[in-house]
């Protein structure tokens, strides 16, 4: 079988098409509103030395692709994809601060949180293989947002759909970070058929999907290591890792790994307006309040949002995290860089906005699992997808 192709959507800097596509996925089409967000994406990729997609890059209000000429042209190019590659699949996590609880929190009538409804009817008139939907726990978990949520699952149904969820934790997937994420993927009937899969419900059952198959770390275990708790500030000192902890889920292990002095993005930080008093007042590990958690070396970050005035703080130094840091703590390879001239705003905004390499990784070989395709098989089957020998040594180091 060859590579299932990838219709990528609210792509943002490409961290999820970053862990499908480095598994054996061919990226094809990729949608993203925000044009800074796109430069960026198109940057990271000739860093990584990885090709186009095959049908481009589009900047453009996903509303758009509902309608003609839009809906005919996408469903030409989807046609095409499913002709050359038998498989196609749909990912994308709709912008979430309006099921958020500590965002906006306007559910389904939010200008946000319409996006979901709009992913969800893209999806029912596409008819593509199978699809990938992420968003916070807050649409799963909230109970007027739960409603939507099973609103929009039951059309997927209603269309063919066969869907399974979970919710995630990132740490599971080797992640420094909590991050707790609803994950539904849905497959057509007629694929799981062509799959030998018996299936005449609309649910999945838990036995059939894979989900444990790239847990590297189960919640269970991960809440119950000897995590440090907080240590007095004190700029530039030493502590040794304490024992009894992965020290592959800490902050400390990754700004190593990823060598954030020295990345390109080292020095893009935000300074204090007035002073450095706050930053140095604040123990090493509290991230008890809304606003100006210090990170703890020997821990994982807290959820990577720094957006509605959260404020993280370097663990021993006094100043807020940088870009890189931010980076490494979604996961990314060390390789992975933002343009320069990105404000650091937007910089901010999309590292946070991006699904954690590492469960982007996890989640896309589940996949694959699923549908029976091993992920060397599906490299080996590759014929346009030449990456340049850093980005080889990317694939070799992360997954």
């Amino acid at each position: 079988m060859s590579e299932p192709s990838i219709f990528s959507f609210f792509a943002g800097a490409g961290f999820l098409d970053l862990g499908f596509e480095m598994n054996g996925y061919h990226m094809a089409y990729v949608n993203e509103l925000h044009a800074p967000f796109l430069k960026t994406y198109q940057h990271s990729r000739k860093v990584l030395g990885v090709p186009e997609p095959e049908f481009g890059c589009h900047q453009e209000d996903i509303a758009n692709l509902l309608d003609e000429p839009h809906r005919s042209e996408l469903s030409v190019l989807v046609q095409e994809a499913k002709d050359k590659y038998g498989l196609v699949g749909f990912i994308g996590g709709p912008p979430c601060p309006d099921f958020s609880v500590g965002g906006k929190n306007r559910g389904r009538t939010g200008d946000n949180g319409k996006l979901t409804a709009t992913y969800v009817e893209l999806i029912c008139q596409q008819h593509p293989s199978f699809f990938l939907f992420e968003n916070v726990k807050g649409l799963w978990k909230t109970a007027k947002h739960r409603v939507f949520y099973e609103e929009m699952k039951q059309k997927l149904h209603a269309n063919g759909y066969v869907t399974t969820e979970r919710l995630i934790n990132s740490l599971e997937y080797g992640v420094p970070q909590y991050r707790e994420r609803i994950i539904l993927v849905g497959f057509q009937k007629d694929v799981l058929k062509d799959l030998g899969y018996q299936v005449d419900l609309s649910i999945l059952p838990e036995e059939l999907f894979p989900w444990m198959n790239h847990i590297k770390y189960p919640a269970s275990d991960v809440f119950n290591y000897p995590w440090p708790t907080t240590d007095s500030f004190c700029e530039d000192i030493l502590r040794p890792c304490p024992t009894g902890i992965p020290r592959e889920l800490t902050v400390e292990h990754w700004f190593r790994k990823n060598d954030v002095e020295h990345h390109p993005n080292a020095a893009q930080y935000f300074q204090p307006r007035a002073g450095l008093a706050k930053f140095t007042v604040i123990d090493e590990g509290d991230d008890s309040k809304k606003s100006y958690k210090r990170l703890h070396r020997w821990r994982y970050s807290p959820t990577a949002a720094y957006g509605n005035n959260e404020v993280h703080l370097h663990p021993y130094k006094a100043r807020r995290i940088s870009v890189a840091e931010a980076l490494a703590i979604q996961s990314l390879p060390k390789e992975y860089t933002l343009p320069q001239d990105m404000t650091l705003t937007d910089a901010f905004k999309t590292v946070g906005n991006g699904v954690p390499f590492l469960a982007a990784s996890g989640i896309a070989r589940t996949i694959l699992d699923f549908l029976g395709v091993s992920t060397c098989n599906v490299l080996q089957h590759r014929t346009s997808f030449q990456p340049s020998m850093d980005y080889q040594k990317t694939v070799s180091i992360t997954i």
